[in-house]
């Protein structure tokens, strides 16, 4: 049976860290075949002391921790391959419960060669128990939010550009490399572009499952938007052909209203342009959080499906202009 180790950046996940091992330790993989490395960005609430006594209480699951003193994800991510020592890595998250099948399924396409990183979808689950953390889960896989993003909206199996956390045999690193620790964030994505820029594939099998919980409130979910949108500049800086169409479309709306509200200061009439587009962006929304809302029987998605897909395209947006017009790399 091949050796599996779960890898798990992390950095103050004391409320999710005991559900995640939790979910590990159920996998219907046998247990004696899994250990787990956890990067952590040395945490300062109780990830520390919520991880040591899953580890006193179930010593049948062996799991390290490695301290990641950049408190970066990429950082975290390369510590914990190079302490591996499974023969297949699986990347996990500080606030995700993959399904019990979830580890046997990507060894599974694995070894049957479906791809070189195999990954499954998201099922995005609220961070809080408000309305809006119910708003923002709806948000983050509803189309007008992401796209057509297969991890969050499901489809069939078969070669992607993209899979969330992902899982490889421990010999692609030595072929393609670590993940750029220069990116803050989007590294998974530069990762796997170097992946299939090498020929190799990303596969993508909706029946591998992790629930992910998205963030509680509108500010978080605006701080990691933005980050996703300046890092992705500097990825496309690197890799011009990764961008989407789709990707364009927030920062160009951005851009487009900063035009209108600096042409409107000397020719007013233009704010009767800004408020038309204003206007229709908040109908178009608002109308297709209605479906949404009804097939869930969640009369407040109504308000925060809008709210949540707002923050999103604004904050990516102007993060990744802002990227534009700075030199940090």
């Amino acid at each position: 049976m091949t050796t599996v180790t779960i890898i798990i950046p992390c950095l103050n996940e004391g409320k999710t860290i005991s559900q995640v091992l939790q979910a590990i330790k159920e996998q219907n993989y046998p247990v004696d075949k899994l250990d787990v490395v956890i990067a952590d960005g040395l945490s300062d609430d109780d990830t520390r002391q919520r991880i040591n006594e899953f580890r006193l209480a179930n010593p049948s699951l062996p799991i390290m921790v490695v301290d990641n003193k950049k408190r970066e994800i990429p950082a975290g991510l390369n510590l914990a391959i190079r302490e591996a020592r499974g023969e297949i890595i699986v990347r996990m998250d500080g606030h995700s419960l993959p399904a019990p099948d979830y580890v046997s399924r990507c060894v599974e396409n694995l070894k049957a060669g479906n791809g070189d990183n195999v990954g499954g979808r998201w099922i995005i689950i609220p961070g809080a128990t408000s309305w809006i953390a119910r708003g923002i889960a709806a948000a983050a896989a509803h189309r007008l939010g992401v796209g057509n993003v297969k991890y969050r909206i499901s489809g069939t199996s078969g070669p992607v550009d993209t899979v969330p956390f992902g899982s490889y045999f421990r010999a692609l690193f030595d072929e393609v490399g670590l993940f750029d620790e220069s990116l803050l964030t989007n590294e998974d994505y530069e990762f796997n572009t170097r992946i299939r820029n090498m020929g190799k594939v990303v596969w993508f099998d909706p029946s591998i499952v992790c629930h992910y919980f998205s963030r509680p409130d509108l500010a978080s979910l605006g701080r990691q938007y933005w980050r996703y949108g300046f890092w992705k500049a500097k990825m496309v800086k690197r890799y011009p052909g990764s961008i989407k169409p789709r990707q364009l479309m927030p920062p160009l709306f951005v851009a487009g209203l900063l035009v209108l509200i600096a042409s409107g200061i000397v020719f007013p009439p233009a704010f009767y342009g800004l408020l038309t587009i204003i206007l229709l962006y908040l109908g178009i929304i608002m109308i297709a959080s209605v479906p949404e809302a009804a097939k869930r029987k969640d009369i407040s998605l109504i308000a925060g499906i809008p709210l949540a897909i707002i923050t999103m395209h604004f904050t990516w947006g102007a993060g990744f202009l802002a990227s534009i017009v700075t030199k940090q790399e």
